[in-house]
């Protein structure tokens, strides 16, 4: 695919995360049916897996495969079907995160919620910039701070995210090892 094309679908998908984004925002029946299939925990073990395919197309300069992988790990919250039972604590977190996402925009609220795009610029850009210790830095950083956030704003029901965060972390590491292992040795020859 050259480059112009390339850019122009990874546009489109660009455009279609933001419009998902809004329309979860604004409409509350497709966010409670989101966050309905969002109890379902594997949506929580897949989301950060997506960061792998995000870094590898960031490597290979895709904007396709880039907005792909985000639009993807936006949307994976409701693949999974609404789960027969929840754990309390579960339910508790994404009751919070429910809250959360539908109070009203303060100050303190736009400065947290700038941290996702933070998130994702200074994950593309180490990768764009083949920068193993800084993306590495940047995975474990935003896993870490989901964590303390969850934990700081959601009490003891944020501890829920600790294992999908801790599994996340630990198969983008090993995934991502072993894809720049790779390609070091492709990019030698």
């Amino acid at each position: 695919m050259n480059k112009k094309t390339d850019f122009l679908i990874g546009m489109i998908f660009g455009v279609a995360t933001l419009a998902f984004l809004v329309f979860f925002m604004t409409n509350d029946v497709f966010f409670r049916w989101a966050f309905e299939r969002h109890h379902n925990i594997l949506s929580w073990y897949i989301r950060p897996l997506f960061i792998i395919p995000m870094v590898i197309f960031a490597l290979k300069k895709s904007f396709t495969g880039i907005f792909v992988s985000i639009f993807a790990l936006f949307t994976s919250m409701f693949w999974f079907p609404a789960p027969d039972t929840s754990h309390p604590r579960v339910l508790e977190f994404l009751a919070f995160e429910m809250d959360y996402l539908k109070s009203p925009w303060t100050t303190p609220k736009i400065v947290m919620s700038l941290a996702v795009p933070l998130f994702f610029f200074m994950l593309l850009t180490a990768a764009w910039k083949r920068n193993w210790k800084w993306l590495a830095g940047v995975i474990i950083g935003a896993a870490a701070l989901k964590f303390i956030w969850s934990i700081t704003f959601g009490g003891e029901a944020g501890i829920s995210i600790l294992k999908p965060a801790l599994f996340g972390v630990f198969i983008c590491i090993i995934g991502l090892s072993y894809f720049f292992m790779k390609y070091r040795k492709s990019d030698k020859r």
